[in-house]
């Protein structure tokens, strides 16, 4: 399996991963040093900067060696200081599950599509029309997004607990595709056990072969904690996979992030 990791992404996943500890914006020579240690080339790398520029995410800025550069605006970094607690935490399951339950009229029936999109790439999963349900932990996180996106005229938030009439791991199974979820999983093990067994036999690598390694792993696994939202565990298959692709991102992100960071300084 051959996986696919496009500029765009690579971009905001180097943002989340290291652009941050930048003391200010980061260099645009920076940007296409760094970028072209995972394979990206400059011209891909300036194109999907003016593509993060357009959509706000990007904002042109002097960095502070007086050069070009780019900040995150603020969205931005609350969408990536949201994704740090979905992508690196392990939220201790409540038993409670939050309800959105939105309305929108027909005349803006574009709204009602971009609520469901975002919703489900939150993690939610369709009970009915205009019914989504995640676990509760989410509520902070989908209130910036509702927020950010002007949406919050439209949906209503609840906060509790599944009272039936259908055992709730069936209803589980209704609303999240389970197997569609178990394969993403699979594909990350696929793709990156053998890394991290390479990393477990063999010699330490350099400062760029940990950078280069962290930020493909990292780029592949953040969007697993999205597709999964933290459902939990009792509510899963026994042989559910996502156990051991969290444990081998968790040992990949504890041997190759720190010492990745020593390849930001040229």
């Amino acid at each position: 399996m051959v996986e696919q990791h496009t500029p765009r992404s690579l971009i905001v996943t180097f943002y989340g991963a290291y652009g941050r500890a930048f003391d200010g914006p980061v260099p645009v020579s920076a940007l296409v040093r760094l970028l072209g240690a995972a394979g990206v080339d400059a011209p891909s790398v300036r194109s999907s900067v003016s593509r993060l520029k357009r959509r706000a995410f990007l904002l042109p800025a002097c960095a502070a060696d007086g050069s070009a550069g780019y900040e995150l605006s603020v969205e931005a970094r609350q969408l990536l200081d949201d994704g740090d607690r979905r992508i690196y935490g392990a939220p201790e399951p409540s038993g409670e599950w939050l309800l959105a339950v939105f309305s929108v009229p027909e005349q803006e029936r574009h709204k009602r599509h971009l609520l469901r999109s975002r919703l489900a790439r939150l993690g939610f999963g369709a009970v009915a029309p205009g019914v989504w349900i995640a676990p509760a932990h989410l509520y902070e996180e989908t209130g910036h997004t509702l927020d950010r996106l002007h949406l919050t005229a439209y949906v209503e938030l609840f906060r509790g607990g599944h009272l039936g009439f259908t055992a709730t791991a069936e209803a589980v199974a209704r609303w999240w595709d389970l197997t569609s979820l178990a394969k993403q999983h699979e594909e990350f093990l696929d793709l990156h056990e053998p890394v991290l067994r390479a990393l477990q036999s063999g010699p330490a690598p350099t400062a760029e072969e940990a950078y280069r390694g962290y930020l493909l792993a990292l780029d592949s696994w953040r969007r697993l904690p999205y597709a999964d939202p933290g459902l939990p565990r009792e509510l899963l298959p026994a042989d559910w996979p996502g156990d051991r692709a969290a444990a081998v991102f968790a040992e990949l992100h504890s041997r190759l992030r720190d010492i990745g960071a020593e390849f930001l300084e040229p």
